[in-house]
């Protein structure tokens, strides 16, 4: 037990030494001008950040699925956007172990640690977002998270399901969704169930058009933009038109 404690700590002070090693205050800086919100960068290109986790999750691929999730959740702790990339990707890659209970404990990394639409969004589309495409019964846990107070466990509604959407799936739940979320006044949520009715409308672009048409009324603009984004000129004029 304490040597497995021992190489959980001499992974988490690798990632942070190789972060600040590739730490940038022109990017730190840049990084800010992102959010509305605080938050905490350390000035690491994406792509570096990227490359740094899939070189030391080699040092630990051989671990369990718990394992993994116990090192994402010691990076989700520290605040830091980077490390919060890191968490997400690594639980990422362990997707073919993936179970249905395991969404509970990336709904707990949402409410305990979540701040920024960014770790959102990357924890969301790809993590979640994939255990939903392998577990479908699991998509109607999103429902109750549109009725949280957390403007990003209703954002993760939706923009979980930006993936399988681009691949057709689960059109029915994506309307249901835009239905709950749809007087939210937080324009990131409005942008997220936006982004999901323009991710889903690249496979059923009838349907969503019609759903834009027949709400349009009353659709907050910043969701009707982002939900047409993808449609042919006609069809967003149509949408745009009084």
């Amino acid at each position: 037990m304490e040597s497995e404690s021992m190489n959980k700590g001499k992974t988490i002070r690798s990632i942070r030494q190789e972060l600040l090693k590739n730490s940038d205050e022109e990017v730190l800086n840049g990084s800010k001008r992102f959010f509305k919100e605080t938050i905490k960068p350390l000035g690491v290109k994406s792509a570096i950040v990227t490359r740094i986790g899939k070189d030391i999750f080699k040092t630990v691929s051989d671990k369990s699925k718990y394992q993994i999730f116990e090192l994402c959740e010691e990076l989700w702790k520290s605040g830091y956007l980077e490390e919060s990339f890191i968490a997400c990707h690594w639980s990422y890659y362990v997707h073919k172990q993936y179970e249905p209970e395991d969404l509970h404990i990336f709904e707990k990394w949402i409410d305990e640690y979540v701040d920024n639409w960014a770790s959102c969004d990357t924890l969301c589309n790809h993590t979640v977002g994939m255990l939903l495409e392998m577990y479908p019964e699991t998509v109607s846990a999103l429902e109750e998270w549109t009725r949280s107070s957390s403007r990003w466990k209703r954002r993760a509604a939706a923009v979980s399901l930006i993936i399988p959407a681009r691949k057709g799936l689960f059109l029915q739940q994506i309307l249901n969704i835009s239905d709950l979320l749809f007087r939210d006044s937080d324009d990131l949520v409005q942008k997220g169930y936006g982004w999901m009715l323009k991710a889903s409308s690249e496979a059923h672009q009838k349907e969503i058009f019609h759903y834009v048409m027949e709400h349009r009324e009353n659709m907050p603009r910043t969701a009707l933009r982002y939900a047409i984004e993808k449609m042919p000129p006609e069809l967003k004029k149509a949408a745009m038109t009084k």
